[in-house]
């Protein structure tokens, strides 16, 4: 009878998996760190990835960071988490600020529908010092997905909840239903399907009416109740990628971790990405930090996107190593035509970041754009550009 190991030799472990050759070399004493059970492995030195100190490096204690998108939710998280709330519910009453926010159209109320005009939500949520996860996919007409996956997390022993289920599952623990299209993005979603030349629908120019000059019937109602007005039927067609992640570690060390999103605006009804998939959209583990991403969430999944980082920092590469040499995996495995451009690189781009037990944090993108926000030991909020893999696309 084969007797398990108590821990994985973690050069078999590298090399096996493929981390070693990731395009960012690992250092070699990084391969001999202690069981990923233990404190997390001593930084490489400075310069390890080629590119010098990075932000975050040296940063230690209570920390809460975020994609770009979500200053707000990490100072509401650093606030929460500082009066002694777990990890993981701080990070979900952060994001739920962007979630509510109609304005932000990656996410929640407000966020894009698919292609019939249904906002479907996903969500995420892991706490690190029991390795215990809750998720939703393709969920509708309720605002806040991330509080329900943490329910799903608290309260049942499963880990993904989809659909109708997910739904029934909201309702069962008081969350009430809403139409979460907003005029703008029930306007937008109109503007796409006549984008799409179907002949059903018109575009603008093959209207005859109104006249130019003058108002629809719409825009005089909006102006006499004073309502603002949605964009016009000429406005661009807006797109998103969208999603909020954020991950926190507090003055015990104990992480948790979120990932929320209203997924690829107009995607096929049911279409779920990397946001509810533990280990692509988000993951964590107590013993060494938190990981997830932003942009093509197919990508993500595919890669194990948030996984990988999470390992790599278990390695000895920064949070910011870690997060290049995930980018760099994603893009030697991105083999598809359609998906490259001229320089045979990704078309797209996605952001990632990453948190240390420590307080270390960083974030990286495939191509320059991407930021993330961070709320730091001394009560600091910032916004930092990710470390691009390439500079330019």
């Amino acid at each position: 009878m084969h007797t398990p190991r108590s821990s994985l030799d973690r050069r078999h472990f590298l090399t096996g998996t493929g981390l070693a050759a990731a395009g960012i070399l690992v250092p070699s004493r990084a391969l001999a760190a202690t069981d990923s059970r233990s404190q997390p492995p001593t930084p490489p030195d400075a310069g390890a990835s080629g590119r010098g100190p990075q932000v975050g490096d040296a940063h230690r204690g209570p920390c809460v960071i975020a994609s770009g998108n979500g200053p707000n939710a990490t100072e509401r998280a650093f606030k929460v988490m500082s009066a002694g709330v777990d990890p993981a519910e701080a990070v979900v009453a952060g994001v739920k600020l962007v979630e509510d926010d109609p304005k932000d159209t990656s996410v929640g109320y407000g966020g894009l529908p698919n292609e019939d005009g249904v906002v479907e939500l996903d969500a995420s949520v892991m706490h690190g010092p029991t390795h215990k996860a809750g998720a939703v996919a393709s969920l509708r007409n309720i605002k806040n997905p991330a509080a329900v996956a943490l329910k799903v997390l608290q309260r049942t022993d499963h880990v993904l909840l989809v659909g109708e289920g997910a739904l029934r599952f909201a309702k069962a623990q008081g969350f009430i239903e809403e139409n979460l299209l907003t005029p703008e993005s029930h306007a937008a979603w109109l503007r796409w399907k006549e984008s799409m030349g179907a002949d059903d629908w018109l575009n603008p120019e093959e209207r005859d009416w109104p006249r130019p000059g003058r108002k629809t019937l719409d825009e005089f109602l909006a102006d006499e109740a004073k309502q603002s007005r949605a964009p016009g039927d000429n406005a661009p067609i807006p797109f998103t990628w969208g999603t909020i992640h954020c991950s926190a570690v507090n003055a015990d060390g104990d992480v948790g971790a979120c990932t929320t999103t209203s997924g690829l605006s107009w995607k096929i009804p049911g279409r779920v990405g990397d946001s509810p998939i533990i280990g692509a959209g988000m993951y964590c583990e107590n013993e060494i930090g938190a990981a997830g991403s932003t942009g093509r969430g197919e990508s993500l999944i595919v890669n194990c996107g948030s996984f990988t980082i999470v390992q790599y920092m278990a390695a000895g590469l920064t949070p910011t190593e870690a997060c290049l040499a995930a980018l760099k995996r994603i893009v030697d495995r991105t083999r598809e035509k359609r998906l490259l451009n001229e320089k045979g690189r990704p078309n797209f781009n996605a952001s990632v970041y990453a948190l240390r037990k420590d307080g270390a944090y960083g974030g990286a993108c495939i191509y320059p754009g991407g930021s993330f926000a961070v709320t730091t030991s001394d009560g600091a909020t910032k916004v930092h550009p990710c470390t691009p893999l390439f500079d330019a696309q």
